[in-house]
C-alpha cells in the first residue's frame, strides 16, 4: 500500500483501517501525522454536527449565496463545516501535478458506488443552477437527474452528478473547478469504466459511463446541450 491508497482508505472510513493500512501507517511518519489530523477533524465535526443537518444543506447554501438569499448564522456554520470536511485531506494530492483528469474522475466514481443506487437532490432546477454557477448554460435537458452531491476532488470540492439519459442509460458528470486542462480532451478506461474530460466553465468536466459506446453518445449529448462560458 502506498501513501495515496492509505489516505483514500483513511478518508473513506476514518474509524476502520485494513491490516495493510495499519502496517503502512506504522512505517510511514507522514501518514501517521495525516491520520492524527483526520481523527482530530472527525472529533471537531462530531461536535459541530450534534444536531440533525438537512440533506443537501451545504449544496443549497452554496447556491443560494450566489443569489443573495440569507441563512441563519447557525446554518452557515454547519454548512461551512460540511464543506470543509469534503475538502479535508484531498489537498494532500492537490499539488501532484497529474494531468490524468479522466482517470481521476473514474477513481472518484469508483469510490462512490452509492451514487448509482441513491436518490439525492434530484431536482432539475437545482441542477440547472449548479450548471449555471459552474459556467454551463443548459440548451436542453441531459436527462433525468438522480443524484447530486458536493464531493472531494483534487482541487477541493466539486459536483458529482448522476443522470439517466433519454435511452435509459446512466451517466456521471463530474464538475471540477479551478483546474485548467491544456488539452482539448482526455480519455481513460479503468476497471470497466470509461471517461472523457474536457475544459469547460470554471475548470473542466468529465463524463463517465460503463461502456465506450455509451460514453461517445453521452459526450456528444453534453457537448450539444451545454454551452460553456469561458
Amino acid at each position: 500500500m502506498n501513501c495515496l491508497e492509505f489516505r483514500r482508505e483513511k478518508l473513506a472510513d476514518p474509524r476502520r483501517l485494513s491490516r495493510e493500512a495499519l502496517t503502512h501507517m506504522g512505517a510511514c511518519a507522514a501518514c501517521r501525522g495525516f491520520a492524527i489530523e483526520v481523527n482530530e477533524n472527525e472529533e471537531r465535526i462530531a461536535t459541530a454536527l450534534d444536531v440533525p443537518v438537512p440533506e443537501g444543506l451545504a449544496e443549497r447554501i452554496i447556491l443560494r449565496r450566489k443569489t443573495g438569499a440569507r441563512f441563519s448564522p447557525r446554518l452557515w456554520a454547519l454548512a461551512a463545516t460540511v464543506v470543509l470536511t469534503f475538502g479535508f485531506g484531498f489537498q494532500q494530492w492537490k499539488d501532484a501535478g497529474s494531468q490524468e483528469y479522466a482517470r481521476l474522475a473514474i477513481e472518484h466514481v469508483m469510490h462512490e458506488p452509492e451514487s448509482f443506487t441513491s436518490a439525492r437532490l434530484a431536482d432539475p432546477e437545482l441542477f440547472r443552477r449548479v450548471m449555471h454557477t459552474f459556467g454551463g448554460e443548459m440548451q436542453a435537458p441531459l436527462g433525468k437527474v438522480r443524484y447530486m452531491k458536493l464531493c472531494p476532488v483534487p482541487e477541493g470540492t466539486g459536483w458529482h452528478i448522476v443522470f439517466e439519459t433519454e435511452n435509459g442509460k446512466l451517466a456521471t458528470l463530474i464538475l471540477i473547478p479551478a483546474k485548467r486542462m491544456k488539452a482539448d480532451s482526455e480519455q481513460a478506461r479503468v476497471g470497466g469504466w470509461n471517461a472523457v474530460a474536457r475544459p469547460g466553465g470554471q475548470g473542466f468536466y468529465a463524463v463517465i459511463t460503463d461502456s465506450p459506446e455509451t460514453l461517445g453518445k453521452v459526450d456528444e449529448l453534453v457537448r450539444s446541450r451545454v454551452r460553456w462560458r469561458s
